[in-house]
């Protein structure tokens, strides 16, 4: 059977491939493996209608095993992250596809506040395939199924405490996703004195990231270049990403977010061994600015858990990805949309510019498409040989000019091609013929 696990966590339809018992079966394997001791697993969900019943369905696994499930309700992923990495909880657990559509659902378990890692998820893998027969408990020694939102007042605190007076004046507008940062982020942002206006932070179960958040900023761009106001910030699902957006409407990304922040960082002596991780799929321009700026980029492959791993091998204090996905490792175990949100309104305070589409140009951009193609092979592409062979054309001709990446999505059937270089229209024509071939060959 192949991996449950992907590259964050356990996704799919929910009650179609994400199934109630593999929820029940996931969190009976979890309360086994972890041997919690007395400690209750914390559980988080997105906004997603199908989290309830995901969620039921993991407390009664956990319970069923004597182990006690905390429900915080709908919270973000790095504030479960937080509030599991508090020394009460065994372990953490939450319920979200992230930027994924509505009708899919995830489960990614997190110990001491950060992701499991390969080892551990393999065990669980075998745990849950055997589920039926681990040894369950009966009515005394039962686990407890509690819910109980209180221990999210911490994090907001962590998170008031961190902001400080920087966001004070400042007319933001905020791009909720529908999704987990609609219960938090913008009471929040209004506490710090910002003055806030909030699109898609009205959730019915259905709408989470329907032509909103992270992934599709257009939108919010709209509202803050015809709102007149000072930026935008724009959040996933479960509000670990986080996409600005310019006082004239333009898109920063992450590259352009993680650029800033680290550049500052390197000028104040702040950017621990002057080193920023980023994935293979940064823009090569982010690589150039730091370099320029006396530090060096750490590359890693796609997905946060590479990104925090490269991180404490190089004790480096900063890392992400170009989809927003920003840790600072200094203050948190897990990338966070508002954390991030408020380290770069914190950066632009301190240096003094008040735009930050100046603080964004500091960032060059060199020519990127990614095309992401859906086939159901994605994991055989480098054994088609006529795509294969197609991609190694096209490196040839690129040569020192560019690069190009192919990789199988871990988490949706799609195959996903970056190509760059200093030519917009040779890496375009590139990208669109091989995906075209992908779509092609690799269904």
């Amino acid at each position: 059977m192949g991996r449950l696990f992907g590259t964050d966590g356990i996704r799919g339809v929910a009650n179609v491939d994400l199934t109630p018992t593999l929820a029940y079966d996931l969190g009976r394997a979890v309360g086994h493996l972890l041997e919690a001791g007395g400690r209750s697993v914390v559980i988080g969900q997105d906004t997603r209608r199908s989290g309830d019943m995901l969620v039921a369905a993991l407390s009664a696994g956990l319970a069923s095993v004597g182990v006690d499930a905390l429900e915080l309700g709908v919270v973000t992923t790095p504030c479960l992250a937080y509030v599991a990495a508090n020394g009460e909880h065994a372990a953490g657990i939450m319920v979200s596809a992230s930027h994924n559509p509505p009708e899919d659902n995830g489960l990614k378990v997190l110990s001491g506040g950060r992701k499991i890692d390969d080892e551990a998820e393999e065990e669980l893998e075998r745990l849950i395939f055997r589920a039926e027969s681990l040894p369950g408990r009966t009515n005394a020694a039962l686990g407890r199924v509690m819910r109980d939102a209180s221990p999210v007042e911490g994090y907001r605190a962590f998170l008031r405490e961190e902001a400080g007076d920087a966001l004070a004046g400042l007319r933001i507008g905020l791009d909720c996703a529908n999704g987990s940062a609609s219960e938090i982020a913008p009471g929040l942002l209004a506490e710090l004195g910002a003055a806030v206006t909030a699109i898609f932070a009205e959730p019915d179960g259905q709408n989470i990231n329907v032509g909103a958040g992270s992934t599709h900023p257009e939108t919010l761009a709209a509202t803050v270049s015809e709102g007149g106001l000072d930026l935008g910030l724009a959040f996933d699902g479960d509000a670990d990403r986080l996409i600005a957006v310019d006082e004239s409407g333009v898109v920063v990304d992450g590259d352009a977010v993680m650029g800033i922040c680290a550049i500052a960082r390197l000028r104040a002596g702040t950017l621990r061994h002057g080193i920023l991780v980023a994935t293979v799929m940064s823009n090569g321009g982010l690589e150039r600015a730091i370099s320029s700026a006396g530090g060096r980029v750490v590359r890693t492959p796609v997905g946060d858990r590479h990104v925090f791993e490269a991180m404490e091998r190089t004790d480096a204090s900063m890392g992400g990805e170009q989809s927003g996905h920003i840790i600072f490792r200094d203050l948190a175990t897990t990338g966070d949309g508002i954390l991030t949100a408020i380290e770069l309104i914190k950066t632009m305070r301190a240096s003094g510019e008040e735009r930050l589409s100046t603080l964004a140009a500091q960032i060059p951009r060199l020519p990127q498409v990614m095309l992401n193609s859906a086939v159901r092979h994605r994991d055989q592409w480098e054994v088609d040989p006529e795509f294969a062979a197609a991609v190694s054309r096209a490196e040839a001709d690129l040569g020192s000019r560019g690069r190009i990446l192919v990789r199988p999505s871990g988490t949706e059937p799609k195959i996903r091609i970056m190509v760059e270089g200093d030519d917009a229209d040779e890496i375009n024509r590139i990208a669109h013929e091989l995906s075209e071939l992908a779509r092609a060959r690799l269904n």
